[in-house]
């Protein structure tokens, strides 16, 4: 007994050595060493000395307006992204065709497929002064600046983070059991009220999921 005991917890030890040896190297030890390089200073040839100080603590204040640009755009992006991932979840689990529904998530997937530096890129020359702006400055619609605005950013962020929203809300509603839609719709609920009563409601995981994931990446983005 004790050594089927014994085989079983180092057989576990072995299987949580990797993740446990990855977190420690990744992710303790840069924590560990950020914390120790807060309370330094830096040396008069450059570089860092050991020392013990709360001086750039001090300058925090200073760097209040990151800190709450972050604390905003994280929720907003992420609230802009569901909004906008919904409907298109929506579509792609219960309205669209099966034949075409693979082809469908292909498609919100590929972008993945590019460098985000050339995504990046091909978003500042639109937004840009020979794009949408030169465009409206052809119709007499001038003076327009739409990059390096809270609004393009925000317009990043959904493009960006759009697919990490859809797909943990399109596999809860596609696992939705469509009795359901059709037990509500026989008591005589309205379509909204089914919306709201039943799919919403089980869809909340993904929702939740999704929302999480998103807002935790731009909290260490912006």
């Amino acid at each position: 007994m004790r050594g089927t005991l014994l085989r079983k917890n180092l057989t576990t030890a072995l299987l949580l050595a990797p993740a446990t040896l990855w977190l420690v190297v990744f992710l303790v030890l840069p924590f560990v060493a950020i914390a120790i390089f807060s309370v330094g200073e830096r040396a008069p040839e450059g570089g860092y000395q050991a020392a013990f100080t709360l001086a750039q603590y001090a300058n925090l204040p200073a760097r209040a307006t990151a800190f709450w640009n972050t604390m905003v755009l994280a929720p907003v992006g992420a609230f802009a992204c569901l909004l906008v991932a919904y409907p298109v979840a929506y579509y792609l689990a219960l309205r669209a065709p099966e034949r075409w529904r693979l082809i469908l998530l292909a498609l919100v997937v590929i972008p993945f497929w590019t460098s985000l530096l050339m995504r990046t890129y091909a978003w500042m020359y639109v937004l840009g002064g020979r794009g949408i702006p030169a465009l409206l400055a052809d119709v007499g619609i001038e003076d327009v600046r739409l990059i390096n605005t809270p609004g393009a950013v925000l317009l990043g962020i959904v493009y960006g983070y759009l697919p990490l929203m859809i797909l943990p809300i399109y596999v809860s509603l596609e696992r939705l059991d469509r009795r359901l839609l059709e037990a509500s719709a026989d008591l005589g609920a309205t379509p909204l009220s089914t919306f709201l009563g039943v799919t919403l409601r089980l869809s909340l995981p993904g929702v939740m999921t999704g929302f999480s994931l998103v807002m935790i990446l731009l909290l260490g983005e912006y």
